[in-house]
């Protein structure tokens, strides 16, 4: 009799939970957002113009240079812009979530529950600066996309590459000087389970990329050649056969998506894009001899300025030696940027800052780096309709596939942002977020609302 009255009593219990359960994640009615009166920047084009834009749901549903009226006025929100810049959200290209910690030594000495806990709170800042998704380029942040999406921290979406891919003394290979290989002993450190794949071959290469595809990536990230912050590598070094990478591209293909490079010169670029590679991360010691064929096989750069000009202060975990490298690179910012403009090449906007709280605030300063190179409406052009096509080459991988991002038009998922000023004359606006965001959306929800 007991059994069968705890039997009873649990059904009840799991029967309630579950109800309650769904009464909370219950999608509410689908409500709109109507802004009036405002200054369209689409993402596309060159020139500010007065338009409405009504946002149903979570999608935009009208973009009109006429005056849209609603019959539904219980359920819509009217937003008077006043004049100010309705915009796409901030897309970042290149970033590290899960790096929210002085160096990588703490996947191997703190909990992992810290330093997720830390990346959750540097994901809130980074859309409370209006930067409504990010490309995760390296780092197990499959989890915050997760918590994001189920709505249990705030913060932007997500397309996350899952643990990097790199050969034995390559960059990713950031083991001390006397440590076992990852791959020879039976207990793997944390930062090699969870943050960085070391492969040799064809074989184990493979084997990577499809356990970062278990895992969640969206989209699988290699290392071709040396790094300013692993120890062995000089800049140099070419990192990864033919063969190795073929293993990678056609592992990813297979899945529906594609590979991005860490590279720095020539002779890693042209050897990874001759071997399927569809972006460049990085790319500041290229030459004309990349760029050609960068324009020939329609190839991506993902590069980055702020993490460059960083203060002495903030690059304190580097020695000496990795300072060099870091000169090194610095030293082809010029060059490539001057490239990339007279080839017109595909540049997203990404940053590559990871670290302190205060690292990832200077993200903001990527706007008015680039600055010297291009105008304000190319710099924003590639921070929402470029960096969204780089994102959309994620094909059937794509987590947010019901429309496009970046855009401003009916049928593109609404993450927009209202700012005051026009950033099409003044980017630096972008920087001042705090007093110049007045309203993020993302998803059709509003984290800010200062008007």
């Amino acid at each position: 009799m007991i059994k069968y009255f705890i039997k009873a009593v649990l059904a009840v219990t799991i029967s309630f939970s579950s109800s309650a359960f769904a009464a909370e994640t219950k999608a509410p009615p689908t409500k709109q957002t109507l802004f009036k009166n405002v200054m369209v920047f689409d993402g596309t084009n060159d020139e500010l113009y007065k338009a409405d834009v009504l946002v149903k749901g979570n999608m935009i549903d009208q973009v009109s240079s006429k005056s849209i009226t609603v019959s539904d006025s219980k359920n819509t929100t009217v937003i008077d812009g006043a004049g100010r810049t309705l915009m796409p959200g901030i897309i970042e290209a290149h970033n590290h979530l899960m790096l929210a910690l002085p160096n990588v030594a703490w996947f191997n000495t703190h909990d992992i529950t810290y330093i997720a806990a830390a990346a959750g709170e540097e994901a809130r800042r980074f859309l409370m600066r209006g930067w409504t998704t990010v490309r995760d380029i390296g780092g197990p942040s499959m989890g915050i996309h997760r918590a994001i999406e189920d709505g249990r921290i705030v913060g932007p979406r997500i397309y996350s590459s899952g643990p990097i891919i790199g050969q034995t003394s390559g960059h990713g290979d950031m083991r001390d000087y006397v440590d076992p290989h990852p791959n020879m002993v039976e207990y793997k450190q944390p930062f090699y389970d969870q943050v960085s794949f070391v492969a040799d071959g064809p074989a184990e290469v493979r084997r990577a990329v499809r356990e970062s595809l278990r895992r969640g990536a969206v989209q699988i990230k290699v290392m071709a050649g040396g790094g300013v912050s692993s120890p062995y590598d000089p800049i140099y070094s070419v990192q990864y056969s033919p063969e190795e990478f073929r293993a990678a591209t056609e592992s990813a293909k297979d899945y529906g998506t594609y590979v991005a490079v860490h590279a720095y010169t020539d002779e890693s670029i042209i050897r990874a894009i001759e071997n399927g590679v569809k972006v460049i991360e990085h790319g500041q010691l290229m030459t004309e001899k990349s760029a050609e064929l960068m324009v020939e096989k329609d190839i991506f750069v993902s590069s980055n300025c702020q993490v460059l000009e960083l203060s002495d202060e903030a690059l304190a975990f580097l020695t000496p030696a990795q300072l060099a490298k870091h000169a090194e690179v610095k030293a082809g910012l010029d060059n490539q940027m001057s490239l990339i403009k007279k080839y017109n090449l595909k540049s997203a906007f990404g940053t590559d800052i990871f670290g302190s709280a205060e690292n990832y605030e200077a993200t903001v300063k990527e706007f008015s780096c680039r600055l010297k190179w291009f105008t304000p409406t190319e710099i924003l052009k590639q921070a929402t309709s470029i960096n969204a096509e780089l994102l959309a080459m994620t094909g059937p991988r794509n987590p947010y596939p019901d429309g496009p991002l970046g855009v401003i038009k009916k049928g593109a998922y609404a993450d927009l942002l209202i700012v005051e000023g026009n950033p099409l004359k003044d980017i630096s606006i972008l920087e001042d977020y705090a007093k110049n965001m007045k309203i993020i959306m993302k998803d059709g929800v509003i984290y800010k609302n200062d008007l």
